[in-house]
């Protein structure tokens, strides 16, 4: 059995001293909150759902920013409705990266999607579980009657990700926009030093954990040695990814799903961009690990790529169907949000998948395909092995037995993060969606969409197709 990490501990890849933490693992994975079978609940679906491609960053700002993102799948999306964009009760969308000029983008994005002025709208930030809360918050008020329609997406433009002053820089702006006289400016412009001109890159900032100072790919180090997972598995299954999409492009598995962008120059971009067919194990094995050199596991291509996309679903209860004679899709039976250890975030998905399949009375063999969000290959390898050990599932997950094995042919079907990339408030809004539409493609009926969440969090949704 690999070495496991316990709810009171951390262990390094490097082999440093561990230290203690205060992981609540096995208070995060039981249930807490009540079924939704209960009385007076009402059924929820998902009647429709659109996305732009995703497109890699390269290095500058991409020609769209999260709002643009957003109104470019959301007006086909809205244009193909039987009801008007105005019947829409509430816009919820995730966005973690909102830019100066679009302040609660969610609000911008109604107005600019001609949804009316008395259009009630905000914005959710839970880092990469953005997307899926938008679609959680849209859940409960159509469960609690407080809606009917509700339209809930996620939009992220990492490209446009800010460049920081540092603290000293910003300092020194302000010494010289409060010099009273020119023996203060004098005095102020003397005191400037080159390095005060270098930025901080907003971006690298945010995907460090405040806490342990932690990178989200040294957390995926963490797990991955902890669980044995070696570079050549995290390797093969980058590479898996990216042909499973490639896959699914070609045989227009994406059709419906994926509307295309236009820039204001007249470029169309119609497809995922990040996704290299041509890769082999040989060419991925000559990548340099970023954060544990030499010997680490986490490299440019086995890890999430840095993307910008939006994505959208429709929301109704039975009543709006009916009214509007809507084609569900799925319904959402259930979701579960976990937290841990932010040192090791990336197990977030064993602990709320397992409260959630636990509380609805489910076995592991009951879901019928599984949507893991690929942040890193090592960390979804990690959250696999966590769910076949016994150690971890007894005294982490608090089960008699493992939770037991995911098929392979059963998770991520059509590639995910690594070969499409990860737009942080976006992705767990596209897990979803794919995961109902890739249900109904294959005849299946029960499905979870997962993914872990930086800061240490986790969450998942249960789907059964209509």
């Amino acid at each position: 059995m690999a070495e496991t990490p316990k709810p009171t501990r951390r262990r390094s890849p490097r082999g440093t001293q561990s230290r203690r933490v205060t992981t609540p693992a096995r208070k995060a994975a039981a249930p807490r909150t009540p079924a939704r079978s209960e009385a007076g609940a009402r059924p929820v679906y998902l009647v429709d759902g659109a996305r732009t491609p995703f497109l890699r960053a390269r290095g500058k700002p991409g020609p769209f920013t999260p709002v643009d993102l957003a109104v470019q799948c959301g007006r086909p999306l809205l244009a193909r409705q039987p009801f008007a964009a105005e019947d829409v009760d509430l816009v919820i969308l995730g966005c973690v990266n909102v830019i100066a000029d679009e302040m609660n983008p969610a609000r911008v994005a109604a107005l600019r999607l001609g949804m009316g002025e008395a259009m009630r709208a905000f914005t959710v930030q839970i880092n990469c579980g953005s997307g899926m809360q938008s679609i959680d918050t849209g859940f409960r008020l159509i469960e609690g009657g407080e809606a009917d329609l509700i339209l809930a997406g996620g939009a992220e433009a990492l490209s446009h990700a800010p460049l920081v002053l540092s603290n000293t820089a910003a300092s020194w702006f302000g010494r010289m926009a409060t010099a009273k006289s020119a023996w203060e400016r004098a005095a102020a412009v003397g005191a400037f030093r080159p390095g005060m001109a270098k930025p901080v890159v907003g971006l690298e900032r945010g995907l460090t954990d405040p806490l342990t100072d932690l990178g989200m790919g040294q957390t995926a180090e963490i797990i991955g040695h902890a669980f044995g997972i070696t570079r050549e598995a995290a390797d093969s299954y980058a590479l898996e990814s990216h042909q499973r999409l490639a896959r699914a492009q070609g045989e227009g598995f994406l059709k419906g799903e994926v509307i295309a962008s236009v820039t204001r120059e007249g470029r169309l971009h119609y497809h995922d961009d990040g996704v290299r067919p041509d890769s082999s194990m040989e060419k991925l094995a000559k990548l340099t690990p970023v954060f544990e050199k030499p010997y680490g596991r986490v490299t440019p291509g086995n890890s999430s790529q840095i993307t910008d996309g939006a994505s959208w679903v429709v929301l109704a209860s039975e009543d709006a169907v009916k009214k509007h004679k809507l084609k569900p899709i799925a319904r959402i039976v259930d979701s579960e949000w976990a937290a841990l250890d932010p040192s090791v975030m990336g197990l977030g998905p064993t602990l709320c998948c397992t409260a959630l399949t636990e509380r609805r009375g489910l076995k592991r063999a009951d879901i019928d395909l599984w949507e893991l969000n690929e942040a890193f290959a090592a960390q979804v390898l990690a959250c696999l092995a966590a769910w076949e050990d016994d150690e971890y599932c007894r005294d982490v997950l608090g089960l008699q037995e493992p939770y037991g094995a995911i098929p392979r042919d059963r998770l991520n079907v059509d590639g995910g993060a690594i070969s499409l990339g990860h737009p942080v408030g976006t992705s767990g809004n596209r897990i979803v969606l794919h995961l109902a539409n890739a249900m109904r493609r294959l005849g299946l009926k029960r499905g979870i969409a997962t993914e872990c969440i930086g800061g240490g969090q986790g969450g998942a949704m249960l789907l059964e197709v209509v």
